[in-house]
């Protein structure tokens, strides 16, 4: 029976799974993807966990799977253009407990703080065990910034950050490491919130998204140890439908009031070179004489000196917890072939460079010349229909599906939430305890 059924795999009811399906034809098939399989860390009984893709009754990937659109968009990245994206997810979560007073953190001040200030360092090493035995590719983890307190409860920030990998690996790892954080939470008794703001004022949560150009199996973010030109166009491509992609990536109205100024957040369209505020940073990526530093560390490591370049990155900020993953990826893939195809990618990477905080005073005529993200569900839906070709080129989205997921965004009626919001704590309050799971 075990055989037949990873041969085979099972139906499902679709129509309670997509919204855009009808109860009377809505039978789908789940077929298990094997790579994925991990033993259930929390179950008595021993148990395999693998998760599936979707198919119609035809035997054909469904259409409308989230999944199947990110295979779409990387696999006509690549047939187009010759490039892959690998990528990797930087994990931000909170963990809310009770007040304790013995060794408090300082607000706002926990980035990499170490236990005993750092209390839930504890759930995160076995929150990395867990992902690691389920087959997570981990960098490493540490606390973040936001570390706060009010009469009952602590909340403290962490963040698990991966390593890059193909996409599809990548996406899946995510979703795991999700579930993973949030039973362990239920096993200590504290809760776990991905969200991507739960109190004004105090450091929200993101899901940065790092991405690693390639062609012929080796790194094309980097040449002549500078950024490529290949690499600068598909950062092109990314920010001219970065708008959009908000419908991807910052799905709640919540994900709204952690794009603002001051809150290591973006908030305009931009990028540049280790650049917290800008949409697209492109970090530091041991590229120069970066190669010497652990001899320099170490006067007796006598290693010769290697080229780490391949390791270098860029980074999408605005994306958060919310984010529908799966299409979130496959948006920045087409993205990427959206800049490669572009005739002015390079001239329009050229004019939304920036070396410099852009919220800064002094820096407010660059800041005012720069083009803002959505300021709510109800704009980033109206940037996808605006947008929507793009997505619909090749096959990749279908047009009903961009439909339906304005149509969703739009529900909220939130448009102009945060000056509706504006000095009114309890309704703020009361927005974020509706949105704290993501």
């Amino acid at each position: 029976q075990l055989e037949i059924l990873l041969s085979t795999g099972e139906r499902v009811d679709g129509s309670s799974l997509f919204s855009n399906m009808e109860a009377g034809s809505s039978d789908l098939y789940v077929v298990p993807k094997y790579r994925t399989a991990f033993l259930n860390p929390f179950a008595e009984i021993p148990t395999i966990d693998i998760l599936c893709s979707y198919f119609n009754k035809d035997g054909e990937p469904l259409v409308s799977s989230p999944e199947n659109i990110m295979f779409k968009a990387h696999k006509t990245l690549e047939e187009k253009t010759g490039y892959t994206l690998d990528v990797m997810g930087e994990l931000e979560y909170y963990v809310i407990s009770e007040k304790e007073d013995l060794f408090p953190a300082k607000d706002q001040r926990s980035y990499h703080e170490s236990m005993p200030f750092a209390k839930w360092e504890v759930l995160r090493l076995e929150a990395m065990q867990a992902i690691a035995m389920a087959g997570g590719q981990i960098k490493y983890g540490h606390s973040e910034v936001g570390n706060f307190s009010d009469d009952k409860y602590n909340y403290e920030q962490n963040e698990i950050e991966f390593l890059p990998c193909p996409m599809d690996e990548a996406a899946d790892q995510l979703i795991i490491a999700k579930w993973i954080i949030f039973m362990l939470g239920y096993k200590y008794g504290v809760n776990i919130s991905f969200a991507p703001k739960i109190t004004v004022g105090k450091a929200g949560s993101g899901l940065h998204i790092h991405m690693k150009l390639k062609k012929d199996g080796k790194t094309a973010s980097i040449e002549n140890g500078k950024l490529s030109d290949a690499a600068k166009r598909v950062i092109a491509g990314i920010l001219d439908i970065s708008q959009s992609l908000t419908a991807f990536g910052n799905t709640i109205p919540t994900a709204y009031l952690r794009l603002v100024p001051h809150q290591e957040a973006p908030t305009n369209i931009c990028w540049g070179d280790r650049n917290r505020s800008v949409l697209i940073r492109v970090p530091l990526g041991w590229t120069g004489d970066a190669c010497k530093m652990a001899h320099i560390a170490n006067p007796l490591h006598n290693e010769e000196d290697k080229d780490f370049s391949e390791k270098q990155t860029f980074e999408m900020r605005c994306p958060d917890g919310s984010a529908n993953i799966y299409l979130l990826l496959g948006g920045l893939a087409v993205g990427a072939r959206h800049g490669l195809e572009m005739e002015n990618s390079l001239k329009l990477a050229e004019e939304l460079y920036v070396n410099v905080n852009i919220f800064d005073k002094e820096n407010k005529i660059i800041l005012d010349k720069l083009k803002q993200l959505p300021s709510s569900c109800w704009e980033s839906a109206e940037y996808l229909l605006e947008q929507k070709d793009v997505y619909i080129k090749y096959g990749i989205f279908s047009e009903g599906m961009i439909n339906d997921l304005a149509k969703q965004l739009k529900s909220y009626n939130d448009e102009n939430l945060s000056e509706r919001l504006y000095g009114k704590k309890e309704a703020i309050k009361k927005l974020v305890e509706e949105f704290i799971h993501c």
